[in-house]
């Protein structure tokens, strides 16, 4: 199932025995986890056990015997590698057989998890949930619920001004919205550069519009692969950040200038605008096609291909998207 799936299930407060969460967004797999524990109890009634901690027969023990002290019993399993199929269903089982025990699995990093989200069936009463890496407008509209909810008075330019400093990494933006919170004033770009503290040495959305405005890119590129970003990661940020370009572009070719709120949902910095409107309408349009299928190609190749050393190998291909430009 798909978190837009997921999400309507949650409106009608549909309540399962077993959960898991898995795939891309290590942030929405934590912020599903927390937000269905908590709608199941309190956190008097919520035990964790992680990683290194996990021992299959004291979660299995736990799950069948009800808490003397409270009226749930809410178990969070979190975990790097999957688990085998006996001791999944065995779990469930658990939780189907004393109504009070309810168990979610939080699966973080790249393991293949995909498998065991198959044990989970609606026979037993459990749903596992992918999470996708969500695009930029679903990012900021997560980032101002956020800041709703910390009561934080944020400009929506801030918000993106924040998501673009920590390179998309919305555990990041919240930590600083924390922060943020404590101040008594609106929060603007200014604010957020004065008080937040972006990661790593590039800028990337500077990155992401040299390298789509055929300048040379290969030391900022070489800089975000050392500083960790995954090439996967880096590639589908690169892909989205097209797809919004050829957006930007085909809107203004169809009504003579770029709406930012009708196009992003949300109003820009002028200046973050401006240079991106330049940028998309001074691209072909029969170009895009032409790089979004180059990009699809590489994302393919590195997930189905044995290449030795996907970074220099991705690297190299982007330094290809220059000579198509030019």
């Amino acid at each position: 199932m798909y978190k837009n799936e997921f999400d309507n299930l949650l409106r009608q407060e549909k309540i399962f025995n077993a959960y898991m969460f898995y795939g891309q967004s290590n942030f929405l797999i934590e912020h599903y986890t927390s937000l269905v524990a908590e709608q199941l109890g309190s956190t008097d009634e919520i035990e964790k056990l992680y990683f290194d901690d996990f021992d299959f027969k004291y979660a299995k023990d736990k799950l069948l015997q009800s808490s003397l002290f409270a009226s749930n019993n809410i178990l969070i399993i979190k975990l790097e590698k999957k688990l085998g199929k006996k001791e999944v269903v065995e779990l469930i089982e658990a939780c189907n057989t004393n109504p009070d025990s309810k168990v979610i699995f939080s699966c973080m990093g790249d393991g293949d998890f995909k498998t065991m989200g198959g044990y989970f069936t609606t026979k037993l009463n459990a749903v596992s949930v992918r999470m996708f890496s969500p695009f930029q407008n679903e990012a900021i509209r997560i980032i101002e619920t956020e800041a709703k909810k910390l009561n934080v008075n944020c400009d929506m330019s801030a918000l993106n001004h924040l998501y673009f400093m920590h390179r998309q990494d919305l555990s990041l933006c919240v930590n600083d919205l924390k922060k943020l919170a404590i101040l008594d004033e609106r929060i603007s770009p200014d604010v957020v550069n004065k008080h937040c503290f972006g990661i790593g040495a590039v800028n990337f959305e500077d990155f992401l519009h040299n390298l789509m405005s055929a300048q040379d890119i290969g030391d900022d590129l070489e800089l975000l692969l050392e500083e960790g970003m995954n090439e996967i990661y880096l590639l589908n940020q690169i892909t989205s950040f097209v797809q919004q370009l050829f957006m930007i572009n085909s809107y203004a070719r169809i009504h003579g200038s770029a709406n930012a709120k009708e196009i992003l949902g949300f109003i820009p910095p002028k200046n973050v605008w401006e240079k991106k409107t330049r940028l998309a309408i001074n691209i072909r349009t029969e170009l895009f096609l032409e790089i979004l299928e180059y990009l699809l190609k590489i994302e393919l190749e590195l997930k189905s291909s044995k290449i030795s050393n996907q970074n220099i190998y991705l690297q190299a291909c982007l330094r290809k998207i220059t000579v198509l430009i030019r």
